[in-house]
């Protein structure tokens, strides 16, 4: 069927998902009032679709149903139908998708779901083909029966609405309360011990995801009992999915995910968050053992992103596609034809040995580059560049250059982390870049926090994500600039986050804030999945602020909020590694370092090489500079007022376990203090 010539209301939108379907023949609508008063006036259903742009089955569904006009006239004759970008609205995307878990036991995008004028579901599901296939219903036939049950029998049709609702309260969006402790911890080890699969890395079988925060927390375990098995879960891991197909050889970066054990077959999308919270993984890794790899595929993730996800204006991306012209992996993907036609007959032949590129193909005819039979990590960067140029020619796959402020902040923690680990200091120059563009465009003159950017409009209250991850950002960024000003905003946008999200009945952070959209539901999430919750960066984030600061109402928030969820915590441990970060940062004894002197000095930077080259996050580092700065940085933290340098040299202040030491001079006291 072809498309319509004439744009739907999505033509008015901003959101590169809903321009997608902007000449779709479905009379779409985006989530708003407008849309709402139009179903109840009319009496009839909403037909809510939730996905994002790159996003492979949400692009199939478009081309099987929402283009084709038998579907169109369906839906806008019977229906009034809502598109949403799930992550310009996260508040929408999380209510619904719990309800489409409660109802099937599984989730997933697109996300289908069917409710009342009022905003109640009474169905849900997620990807549907137009007609029934291989046992599954077709779209057709759903909106074909309960448009029917809608007219005729409409009570049967509502009587499960209410009980709908009340199930995602209690059961997704009601937390039990109680105590965390190191057993906590134990029962998350154990748990990936017990998944962990020792001949690819990773945990459980296919389809394997890299949530890297599961392999940060094992490293904390490692840190914490000295098992060697933490460590070598966590590397056998990072080394697989880097010599899978999962990590873009040519081009560098990560896919979301890897759809078979091995890491071979990625589904070819690439998230910003994604490769953030990798290359903070890879990062903390190297600080542990110093194996060149682990900063050398940091530095390919970063050398990616302000590449390939970098605005002119500094700011970062969201997302890349895993389709072009149509296909997926089509961009990626090579024959050894192509390859010896790029490279010559020798060198393409021994490019073809190392990377696996076969007459036969490992992907629809075709060859994934990928190291997993010869383990070779060597790659001639002269090839690969010429491969690089060559593949750059082809279509790209879509990029979403939306700029989201919570994802942002993971990019702007991750250059942090990398400038201060690597000696890098252009990887924080980046990462200011990056809160300047948030500072200018992404807050309101009042100071609320924005959620997105694109093509000149900052629209939507920030959720706490973005409050949380971008408090995150700037205390990296603080701890790789020592700029007073980075700890300010991180502690004022902190202020703000309690102000709007904080559950003052029962603590925690709500998802929205209680100046946004009133929903059917107000979610409290601590779910760690693909990306860590907004709750789980937030505990961490008080932690240090109140450690850094010396402000004690800080750490009992923090002391609240683990209160508040740590009965649901306790049941299921492996679902909250980053909160678990948070958990042992409480518990180990703390290390507080302030360095009193000039940056800038040979001896100062002496004294940060050997801090930072070391694998100690539980570490705060404060550095007092002379003159007006010091000033400044002694307003936030009173405490540091008396840290000077002695006798002209720069002095290091430890603290450990809330007793401090003497200052001393010496870099080599300094390294063995910190072990």
């Amino acid at each position: 069927m072809k498309l319509t010539k004439t744009p739907n209301r999505l033509i008015n939108e901003k959101s590169p998902y809903l321009l997608q379907h902007a000449y779709n023949p479905v009379d779409w609508f985006p989530w708003s009032d407008e849309a709402f008063e139009k179903a109840k006036n009319e009496d009839k259903p909403i037909f809510l679709s939730i996905g994002y742009s790159t996003c492979h089955w949400c692009h199939v569904m478009e081309r099987e149903s929402f283009e084709d006009t038998e579907v169109a006239e369906i839906l806008n004759k019977n229906f009034v139908s809502i598109k949403v970008d799930r992550e310009e609205r996260p508040d929408i995307d999380t209510i619904y998708m719990a309800v489409c878990q409660a109802i099937t036991g599984h989730g997933g995008w697109p996300l289908t779901v069917i409710l009342t004028p009022g905003k109640k579901p009474f169905f849900a599901g997620t990807y549907f083909p137009k007609q029934d296939s291989r046992g599954m219903p077709g779209l057709i036939s759903i909106l074909t029966r309960v448009t029917e049950l809608w007219q005729n029998e409409r009570e049967k049709l509502l009587q499960t609405v209410d009980d709908i609702t009340n199930a995602i309260e209690k059961n997704f969006f009601t937390h039990a309360t109680g105590s965390i402790t190191e057993d906590t911890l134990s029962g998350a080890y154990s748990y990936y011990e017990n998944s962990f699969d020792p001949e690819f890395g990773g945990f459980g079988r296919a389809p394997k995801f890299p949530t890297p925060h599961n392999l940060s927390l094992l490293l904390r375990c490692w840190k914490m009992t000295g098992r060697e098995q933490a460590l070598e879960m966590v590397e056998k891991t990072l080394e697989s999915m880097y010599l899978g197909g999962m990590y873009d050889h040519i081009g560098f970066g990560f896919s979301r995910y890897a759809t078979d054990r091995q890491w071979l077959v990625p589904h070819f999308e690439k998230m910003l968050y994604d490769n953030a919270l990798l290359a903070i993984a890879y990062l903390e890794t190297y600080q542990v053992g110093k194996k060149e790899k682990w900063a050398k595929i940091a530095r390919d993730i970063f050398t990616y992103v302000l590449r390939d996800m970098t605005s002119p204006e500094g700011a970062f991306y969201s997302a890349e596609d895993a389709d072009s012209e149509g296909e997926e992996g089509k961009f990626y993907i090579w024959t050894p034809d192509e390859i010896k036609d790029v490279l010559g007959q020798e060198d393409g032949e021994r490019f073809c040995r190392q990377y696996d590129i076969t007459p036969e193909g490992n992907f629809e005819g075709k060859s994934i580059p990928n190291l997993i039979k010869t383990g070779y990590q060597n790659g001639d960067p002269q090839l690969l560049k010429q491969l690089f140029l060559y593949r750059d020619r082809r279509v790209h796959p879509f990029k979403d250059d939306k700029i989201l402020t919570s994802w942002n902040g993971l990019m702007i923690a991750a250059l942090s982390l990398g400038a201060r680990v690597l000696d890098a200091p252009e990887y924080a120059a980046a990462a200011e870049k990056a809160v300047q563009f948030i500072r200018q465009n992404l807050r309101r003159e009042d100071g609320r926090l924005l959620a997105r950017y694109r093509d000149g409009e900052a629209a939507f209250p920030a959720y706490v994500d973005d409050y949380a991850f971008l408090v995150w950002g700037l205390i990296e960024l603080y701890q790789a600039t020592f700029k007073p000003d980075y700890l300010s905003l991180a502690l004022e946008l902190n202020r703000d986050m309690l102000k709007y999200f904080w559950d003052e009945a029962n603590g925690g952070l709500f998802q929205y804030g209680s100046d946004a959209e009133n929903l059917i539901s107000r979610p409290k999430e601590t779910y760690d999945g693909a990306i860590p919750s907004g709750n789980s960066a937030a505990v961490l984030n008080l932690l240090k602020l109140a450690r850094l600061t010396g402000d004690r109402d800080l750490e009992e928030k923090s002391r609240l909020q683990l209160k508040a969820f740590g009965g649901s915590i306790n049941e299921t441990p492996m679902g909250h590694s980053h909160f678990l970060m948070g958990v042992w940062f409480d518990i180990v004894p703390p290390i507080e370092v302030t360095l009193a002197g000039n940056p800038n000095s040979g001896e100062m930077k002496e004294m940060l090489r050997a801090i930072n080259s070391v694998f100690r996050p539980e570490l705060l580092l404060i550095v007092k500079a002379p003159g007006e700065e010091g000033e400044q940085l002694s307003d936030i933290i009173p405490f540091i007022r008396d840290r000077n340098p002695l006798e002209g040299r720069a002095a290091a202040y430890v603290c450990t376990n809330y007793a401090c030491r003497q200052p001393i001079t010496d870099v080599k006291k300094l390294k063995e203090l910190l072990g």
